[in-house]
């Protein structure tokens, strides 16, 4: 029994995030990224077309938005970590190594959002109703993310003596941290369920949802901040990012009361419309009788 007591007394890390198959070099952080990246393409896609859309435009969707959402997250991370990071100028590639881990979800979602919402503007559907549709889907994703830090062992949290504290580089007392990443899978999770009950239960003015999953993921992230210490700049003795999670945090609840409580409501419910499908020449056929 002591031993299985033991055996459970932490989570161990992997060995390593890196992998050599042949001449193929894998990093297990994209791994998850790309499994966080079609879990949100499915869950979106499931959506959108029972509400009478079409696939086709959620994969447009999805590459724009998959593009500049890293871009923006190479830029936040940059911006709030130039000094923190050491792994930024090790290589003259540094900035743009993002397989070394360096992701802000700070700016991966409003570059990727605002590049969705063009696609979607251009297709002439409700940019709204496009973003109530992959709300659960991008908390799904950054739950899913997040065990990319766990093949990095990074972004953990304080020292803890839990029973599912997470080994960092030994065992040990000394070498058991609280395992964020976890934390906030199992969060997002929860969320992304009680997102999808919300939707179904209620009348929501489009984009409800989606304010309710900024604010879902915001009022766990404020609190996670609390627990990593990982390097970050401070601000009134806090993480720089504690107090970006706390503004966002009440500006999409402000915001959520006001559009589905306080704001007049629109005549004009939005709606997917499918994808024109072009029309080829009708054949001709001689009148008569044919032969």
């Amino acid at each position: 029994m002591a031993a299985v007591n033991a055996v459970l007394a932490s989570i161990p890390s992997p060995p390593t995030g890196v992998y050599h198959v042949g001449p193929f070099t894998i990093h297990m952080y994209g791994v998850m990224l790309l499994i966080a990246i079609a879990a949100c393409i499915w869950l979106t896609g499931v959506r959108w077309v029972r509400w009478g859309g079409d696939w086709d435009l959620i994969f447009r969707v999805a590459i724009w938005g998959v593009i500049f959402g890293v871009i923006g997250a190479r830029i936040y991370h940059l911006i709030t970590s130039w000094n923190q990071d050491a792994a930024i100028h090790a290589h003259w590639y540094g900035p743009f190594a993002v397989w070394s881990g360096g992701l802000g979800i700070w700016g991966a979602i409003p570059f990727g959002v605002a590049a969705g919402a063009w696609v979607v503007r251009r297709s002439g559907n409700s940019i709204r109703l496009m973003m109530d549709a992959v709300a659960p889907g991008l908390l799904l994703a950054q739950g899913i993310g997040r065990f990319g830090n766990y093949w990095n062992q990074e972004l953990y949290g304080k020292h803890t003596t839990l029973p599912w504290a997470l080994e960092i580089h030994g065992k040990g007392p000394a070498n058991e941290y609280h395992p964020t990443f976890l934390y906030e899978f199992t969060w997002d999770v929860l969320a992304v369920l009680a997102l999808l009950w919300i939707d179904r239960r209620f009348t929501l003015r489009r984009p409800a949802l989606f304010a309710l999953y900024v604010a879902f993921y915001t009022a766990f992230r404020t609190f996670e901040e609390t627990l990593r210490i990982d390097p970050s700049s401070h601000f009134l003795g806090q993480r720089l990012n504690f107090w970006v999670s706390l503004v966002v945090f009440l500006g999409s609840v402000a915001f959520f009361v006001w559009w589905q409580f306080v704001r007049s409501p629109s005549a004009d419910t939005p709606k997917a419309r499918p994808r024109p499908v072009p029309q080829g020449p009708r054949m001709a056929v001689p009148r008569g009788r044919v032969r």
